[in-house]
C-alpha cells in the first residue's frame, strides 16, 4: 500500500444513525459463503464492540459510562483506562473510516462513526470537558498518545476532517506525552509513533532523535526468522503484532523519506513483517483458536494484528491467498468476540480471551485496555471490491492440515 500524505481537503459526512446490525444476522461458519456476509458480520460486529466507545465519548459520557474493571493489584487505572479505550479503538477503525463516503448502509454507518469521532475527540481535548483525556500524567498515556497517533497516520483524512481547535489541542496533547519516560523494550516505538505523527501534521518541533533510537534499537533487537525480541531479551508473546511490526512499518512509512538510513531500513522491515503475517496465519487453529502464551491475552484477538496489517497493506505472504486470510481472520474475530460474557449487560467488553475471564487480566490491563482488539479489523479499510473481500474463501493452513488437505512446506526467512 502506498504512504497516503496529508491533504486539507476533507471529507464531508453525513449525521446518519448507526446501522442497527446485530451481530448474529450476517454471521456465518468461518471461512465458507460468499464475501458479503463476511464484510456484513465484520461491520456487525465492530458496531456493538466499539460503538459504546465512540457513543459514549461523542456525548462526553465515557467517564460516567464506561466501567473500569480489574483484577486485585491493579491500581490507577480509572486515571488512564479513557484514552486507552479511545486510542486503541480508533487505531483499528481508522482505515475503514477513511473510505469515501457512500450512500448504502455501510456508507451511512461510516458516516455516523466520523461524526462521533469528530465530536468525541473535540471532547477528548476540551480545556474545561468532563471527558478531557490524559496524555501526560503517569506512564501508560505514551502507549495510548501513540496508539491515537498511529490512528491518524493511518488515516489521514480522519486527521484533517477534525475542527482547527480540535487538530491543535490534539498536537499540544501530543506533545505533553514527551514527558514520560519509555521503558527499555516497545515501548521505545511509542515515543517514535508521536514523532511521527507530528512530522505527518506539519509541526517542525518533531524529534528525529527518538524514532532514530527506536529504530536502530529494534534493529538490535531483532531475533531472525520474522520476529523482534521485546527489549533484549526475546518473549514468546503476541507483542510483535500489539506493537512492535505494525508500528515500525507506519512509522517507516511516514518517516523514511528523512533520512537515507531510515530508507534503507524500510525493506528489510517489510520483509520481517511478511513473515510474521506467514507464522501468524499458520497460528490460528481450525476452530480460530490460537495458543493463549505470553502476556496482555485479553487483547483478543488483536494478538493478531500482524496479519491484519499485511492484508491491509496488500503485502500478504506469498501463500496466502486474501481469501484465506479474511477466513482465518474472520475465525479468530468470532472465537474471540462471540463467546458468552464478552460484553456486559451494557454492552462493555469484559476482561477475558474467550468470554469472561478476569484470570487472564494483567494488572496493567483495565476495560479500557480490551478495545486493542480493533487491530483484526484493520482490513475493513479495504474497499468492498478489494481481492480481500471479493476472493473465494479458502481454509487457512491449520485447517487444510487437520482436514487432510495438502498445505505448503513452511520455511524460515
Amino acid at each position: 500500500m502506498k504512504r497516503r500524505h496529508f491533504v486539507r481537503a476533507a471529507a464531508s459526512v453525513g449525521g446518519a444513525a448507526l446501522a442497527g446490525l446485530s451481530p448474529g444476522a450476517a454471521a456465518q461458519a468461518p471461512g465458507s459463503g460468499t464475501s458479503a456476509p463476511d464484510r456484513a458480520s465484520w461491520l456487525a460486529r465492530m458496531e456493538r464492540t466499539f460503538g459504546p466507545v465512540l457513543r459514549a465519548l461523542a456525548a462526553g459520557q465515557l467517564r460516567v459510562s464506561m466501567p473500569v474493571e480489574t483484577v486485585p493489584g491493579a491500581t490507577g487505572r480509572d486515571a488512564v483506562t479513557h484514552l486507552e479505550a479511545v486510542g486503541r479503538t480508533l487505531m483499528g477503525l481508522a482505515p475503514w473510516l477513511a473510505l469515501p463516503a457512500s450512500s448504502d448502509t455501510e456508507g451511512q454507518q461510516r458516516a455516523a462513526f466520523v461524526v462521533l469521532v469528530r465530536e468525541g475527540l473535540d471532547q477528548a481535548v476540551r480545556p474545561d470537558g468532563a471527558d478531557r483525556l490524559n496524555f501526560n500524567q503517569g506512564s501508560q498515556p505514551l502507549v495510548d498518545a501513540a496508539f491515537l497517533a498511529q490512528a491518524f497516520l493511518r488515516a489521514p483524512s480522519l486527521w484533517q476532517s477534525l475542527g482547527d481547535a480540535t487538530r491543535t489541542r490534539l498536537l499540544d496533547a501530543f506533545r505533553s506525552a514527551r514527558v514520560i519516560l519509555p521503558g527499555f523494550n516497545n515501548w521505545l516505538l511509542f515515543a517514535a509513533t508521536v514523532e511521527a505523527l507530528l512530522k505527518k501534521a506539519g509541526d517542525t518541533t518533531w524529534d528525529r532523535m527518538r524514532i532514530d533510537y527506536a529504530l536502530r534499537q529494534h534493529e538490535q533487537w531483532y531475533k531472525g526468522d520474522g520476529i523482534y525480541g521485546d527489549g533484549p531479551q526475546f518473549h514468546f508473546d503476541y507483542y510483535n503484532a500489539f506493537v512492535i511490526q505494525p508500528m515500525l512499518v507506519d512509522v517507516l512509512d511516514a518517516c523514511a523519506d528523512d533520512r537515507p538510513a531510515w530508507q534503507a531500513m524500510r525493506e528489510p522491515v517489510l520483509t520481517r513483517a511478511r513473515r510474521y503475517a506467514a507464522i501468524q496465519e499458520r497460528l490460528i487453529a481450525p476452530d480460530g483458536s490460537y495458543p493463549p502464551v505470553g502476556r496482555s491475552l485479553a487483547y483478543r484477538c488483536g494478538a493478531f494484528q500482524g496479519l491484519a496489517h499485511a492484508a491491509l497493506r496488500h503485502d500478504l505472504p506469498a501463500d496466502v491467498t486474501p481469501g484465506q486470510a479474511r477466513a482465518a481472520l474472520s475465525a479468530v474475530i468470532a472465537r474471540t468476540l462471540d463467546a458468552p460474557g464478552t460484553y456486559d449487560s451494557a454492552g462493555w467488553l469484559t476482561l477475558g480471551l474467550c468470554g469472561h475471564q478476569p484470570g487472564v487480566a494483567e494488572t496493567y490491563i483495565s476495560t479500557g485496555s480490551l478495545y486493542l482488539c480493533s487491530a483484526a479489523f484493520l482490513p475493513l479499510g479495504l474497499p468492498a471490491t478489494d481481492p480481500f473481500w471479493t476472493d473465494a474463501p479458502r481454509d487457512w493452513t491449520a485447517r487444510r492440515a487437520f482436514s487432510g488437505q495438502p498445505i505448503p512446506i513452511d520455511k524460515a526467512l
